[in-house]
């Protein structure tokens, strides 16, 4: 029931052009990925969906407030003209809470922390979707400054947070929110590149997740003795964190490229300069990662009890898809 909510709000969203349909698609996602974060009556899985049910609920009620809004001055619920500025601020500002775009970006950190791998994944792919088919739609009413603001801030407060951590959940949210900058910069001027840069990041991070549930990992330490367990997983996990970082030949170079050489051809060498530089930002820990994981020869015997010994009853069929995406999508572009 609830995985198939979880599908019917996003997709409910996706089809509407209402901003009430919207708003209730939003709202069946939230409250059908409640349950599935707090199933296992942690403490820590508690407080994080209280912090993510509190964090939705506040756009949810801030996008209907601004909807109303609109409505009231235009007549129209229609979403595609958002003539009010108040109106369009509000929602975009609401959007970016959904989706934890800097600086609305606080809960994502602590909520992705308490969950379970598995559910972290689905908060930080499929959950994105139906706001970013939002924001998508009512781009064009948006002040192109906030939304450049609003990207440039992600990317730098992605690369800068993570720096810092040794969680690896909370590397990849900050690594999310990162990735959510660079689609959000480049929204208004090719609106097919912000859709690859997510397609590209889908694939990358179920990867990273995948691995990490694979070897039960959710600190850096953990990283450290997996690689005499499963070598050539280890070997793939190396290529798919530095694919998440942008390097070339692998796909995470894709959006990337192409975003930069977009913004380069708007006219706004500035932009894409700091955009460059933010991504050394975010390789920064994803090499960190790199390192701990394949470049140093940690000890097999450990005095703590080791998990990553137990045998896994995970599929492997979509961690070797989700790996092969992110790492040979390159010759696309």
């Amino acid at each position: 029931t609830l995985l198939s909510s979880l599908g019917l709000g996003t997709t409910l969203t996706f089809a509407s052009s209402h901003w009430l349909l919207a708003w209730m698609g939003l709202e069946i996602n939230t409250l059908a990925i409640i349950p599935l974060m707090a199933q296992h009556h942690h403490p820590r899985a508690v407080e994080a969906t209280t912090k993510y049910f509190l964090t939705q609920a506040t756009a949810a009620a801030m996008i209907l407030f601004a909807s109303t809004t609109n409505a009231w001055i235009t007549g129209v619920w229609d979403m595609n003209n958002v003539s009010s500025p108040v109106a369009s601020t509000m929602i975009i500002a609401a959007l970016a809470l959904k989706i934890g775009l800097a600086p609305m970006h606080f809960w994502m950190p602590e909520v992705l922390q308490g969950l379970d791998l598995l559910t972290g994944l689905v908060l930080s792919t499929w959950q994105k979707l139906a706001p970013l088919a939002l924001i998508i739609q009512t781009a064009q009413a948006i002040d192109p400054l906030l939304l450049t603001a609003l990207g440039l801030m992600s990317t730098l407060i992605g690369g800068w947070g993570g720096l810092n951590q040794t969680q690896l959940r909370k590397i990849l949210a900050y690594s999310s929110i990162a990735h959510m900058g660079w689609m959000i910069i480049v929204l208004q001027y090719a609106p097919q590149l912000t859709l690859l840069a997510l397609l590209t990041y889908i694939f990358m991070t179920s990867a990273a997740f995948l691995t990490l549930k694979a070897s039960s990992a959710t600190k850096i330490g953990t990283l450290a003795t997996v690689w005499s367990k499963s070598p050539i997983l280890t070997t793939t996990t190396a290529l798919v964190l530095l694919s998440l970082g942008g390097l070339p030949p692998l796909t995470g170079f894709v959006p990337k490229w192409l975003i930069l050489q977009e913004l380069a051809k708007q006219s706004l060498p500035l932009v894409a300069t700091v955009m460059a530089l933010a991504a050394l930002l975010s390789l920064n820990f994803y090499l960190r990662l790199c390192y701990a994981m394949t470049l140093t020869i940690s000890p097999n015997t450990t005095t703590s009890t080791t998990p990553w010994r137990v045998q896994t009853t995970q599929a492997s069929f979509p961690l070797a898809l989700a790996t092969v995406m992110a790492l040979g999508l390159l010759p696309m572009t």
